[in-house]
């Protein structure tokens, strides 16, 4: 018995230091790229790029997904956006180089919602087109229907939105949970990432082959600190009840809404959440992209930004 322990604290703390060295590696590449907003309780990391004096119509808020930061979008819109549109870039409360200032409590996509809304006044920007990609397809029809004078035009990828079969992977479930999950996002995060991060890529890119450098380049790999890891594992836990809860209430949201997603999504099924949003929203321009799996704005880059700037014109000329 003593053997076996003496076994199991050492492999705890071969675990730690491999986490301890992953983490400062990734903090020490990927410092933060933008500036910071003060929000109620701490601060939101944002980048702001393009014409300070954009209209509304003409200033855009990205929102991430799951398991990533604001580089995943910035890295294929915001510099063909930037050129007629100011965009805002966030990272999300608890992911990239955010804080989380409600704790737990910001698992909450309608709280989530909140810390955006006042993130966007901190940062000058009262009202936007908001995009939002996967999981932040809740987070951005929230914001719609929450805060109705933040958002001019909304722009979903691959949104999720309703109530889906299956529910989510077991390592959300456990990074969720208030004392084992913190173990468990201090102790294997990091060895399971390196078993299964690229295979975790090529499946969302999947059909078609993500970038070789992905990783690096939208910086993946600061999700795997632990507090970064438990904040993702519980917004993807929360998730279910969310959508389950504002199914039926998408018809409240009055303004044009522009969705783009794929076929081929093995991640958010299409023929669940965005057949179903065609159904409910009021205003509702919907392409559906054959053979094109869950990020349509890496794979059909110029096809979105055309979208979106049709969007605007659309926007700017009701005035």
């Amino acid at each position: 018995m003593q053997t076996v322990l003496v076994v199991v604290a050492a492999l705890v703390i071969v675990l730690l230091i491999w986490t301890q060295v992953v983490v400062a590696r990734a903090v020490s590449r990927h410092p933060p790229s933008g500036i910071f907003v003060p929000v109620t309780g701490g601060r939101i990391h944002l980048r702001d790029i393009g014409p300070r004096d954009a209209s509304p119509e003409r200033t855009i808020v990205l929102l991430h997904g799951a398991s990533c930061n604001l580089l995943a979008l910035t890295a294929p819109l915001a510099g063909l956006l930037s050129r007629s549109f100011r965009v805002i870039a966030i990272d999300r409360p608890g992911h990239g180089h955010s804080d989380r200032p409600g704790g737990r409590a910001d698992a909450s996509v309608t709280r989530q919602a909140c810390v955006i809304s006042e993130a966007m006044v901190a940062a000058g920007v009262p009202r936007a087109v908001v995009i939002g990609h996967s999981w932040s397809g809740a987070l951005a029809t929230t914001l719609a229907m929450d805060h109705p004078e933040r958002v001019a035009g909304l722009v979903l990828l691959g949104p999720v939105s309703h109530p889906w079969p299956g529910g989510i992977l077991w390592y959300y479930h456990v990074g969720s949970w208030p004392v084992i999950g913190r173990i468990f996002a201090h102790l294997l995060p990091v060895p399971g990432a390196a078993m299964t991060m690229q295979s975790g890529v090529d499946s969302v890119f999947a059909p078609q082959k993500a970038p070789a450098d992905y990783v690096e380049a939208t910086a993946l790999h600061l999700m795997l600190r632990p507090a970064s890891f438990t904040a993702n594992a519980e917004d993807v836990a929360g998730l279910l009840a969310h959508v389950t809860e504002r199914t039926g209430r998408y018809s409240t949201i009055t303004i044009p809404t522009l969705i783009v997603a794929g076929d081929a999504d093995s991640v958010v099924a299409t023929s669940i959440h965005t057949a179903q949003l065609v159904q409910e929203l009021p205003d509702v321009e919907a392409h559906v992209l054959p053979g094109v799996g869950h990020v349509p704005h890496h794979v059909a880059t110029d096809f979105v930004v055309g979208k979106i700037e049709a969007l605007a014109r659309r926007l700017e000329s009701r005035g």
